[in-house]
């Protein structure tokens, strides 16, 4: 049987590591709120708290996270507010043990008010700032967000998985299929969009508000895709609503980039591919023991039927006219 990814990740071996390039933290370890990573406050002997990553296993190359971090880099570089990974030792990913690791500030900050206008154009204004860098030069190493990344190939996966139970395997097929035909659509009836780099995951949890405004805290989903991707997941509530909240970040975000209301189309095809994505990522790291803690009902029959109620939902929503702003 496989290990779990992180069974000999200790205590210990977190401390021993950040040692290992010239680090001296004082024993005190704090796990943060991390399925994909394993990410630690740890307090030092001087000076403030740093913030340590331990990146999955297999998940990433060190060419995709080194790109990861030159693109934070050059973000701060232009005074742009993101959490960039220190310089240690000559570099910024270092090795232990078999475990690679990044070490960052920390940053401490509150959730953003999302149903504040005022907020969600200074959100915004920052979003534009990043994707107007993004759009200078594109990621090498770093794979696209697209239709076949995040639907037909986690799709295809679970289905050959045997976790999806039998009797309730071909309604799901069928729902996934009929869901994916939809997000070609949506994209054909966007055209040929741009696409730039990314923050890719860019949701209020992953936005820390001080009195100064929002920063970013993780790029660990850096991808290639169209810029409403970094929009839309701050948008909730019925049809009015978040059209309302677009206009409040659009505000914002024109102050250094066009939008082009073309990417509008893609909104709920973008959601449907996470929803398939999700599932698929869960699954993936089930022999991971955070998994099954985290999310006990994964891979039950009500799961799989809710998941197949979500995309009939999908399908429809994906046939409606998009957002109007």
């Amino acid at each position: 049987m496989k290990p779990a990814p992180y069974s000999d990740l200790t205590p210990d071996r977190s401390l021993d590591a950040l040692a290992s390039v010239g680090l001296r933290p004082d024993g005190r370890l704090l796990g943060l709120n991390s399925y994909e990573n394993r990410v630690y406050q740890v307090w030092m002997e001087e000076g403030p708290p740093l913030v340590v990553k331990f990146y999955r296993p297999e998940r990433w190359s060190d060419a995709q996270i080194l790109e990861e971090h030159a693109f934070a880099q050059e973000l701060a570089d232009r005074e742009i507010p993101v959490v960039a990974p220190l310089v240690i030792a000559d570099g910024t990913l270092h090795t232990f043990e078999g475990f690679r690791f990044t070490v960052f500030p920390r940053r401490g900050g509150r959730s953003p008010e999302l149903e504040d206008r005022k907020t969600l154009e200074w959100i915004g204004r920052f979003i534009s700032r990043i994707h107007a860098v993004g759009a200078t030069r594109p990621f090498r190493e770093r794979p696209a967000l697209d239709i076949d990344s995040h639907g037909t190939e986690p799709r295809d996966w679970l289905l050959a998985s045997g976790l999806i139970p039998q009797d309730i395997l071909a309604a799901w097929s069928s729902a996934a299929a009929l869901a994916l035909d939809g997000v070609q659509r949506c994209y054909e009836r966007a055209g040929n969009v741009a696409v730039l780099r990314l923050h890719g995951d860019c949701h209020g949890g992953n936005i820390l508000w001080t009195d100064e405004g929002p920063h970013f805290v993780d790029f660990d989903d850096a991808r290639t895709g169209p810029a409403v991707q970094d929009l839309w997941m701050l948008l909730s509530g019925d049809r009015a609503s978040m059209a309302r909240q677009l206009l409040d970040v659009l505000a914002g975000y024109e102050d250094f980039c066009d939008f082009d209301r073309r990417e509008l189309c893609l909104i709920e095809a973008l959601r449907t591919l996470r929803l398939i994505h999700y599932s698929a990522w869960i699954a993936r790291r089930w022999d991971d023991p955070a998994f099954p803690a985290a999310f006990p009902w994964f891979g039950t029959q009500r799961y799989w039927q809710d998941r197949i109620l979500e995309l009939k939902e999908q399908i429809g929503l994906m046939d409606e006219p998009p957002l109007y702003i």
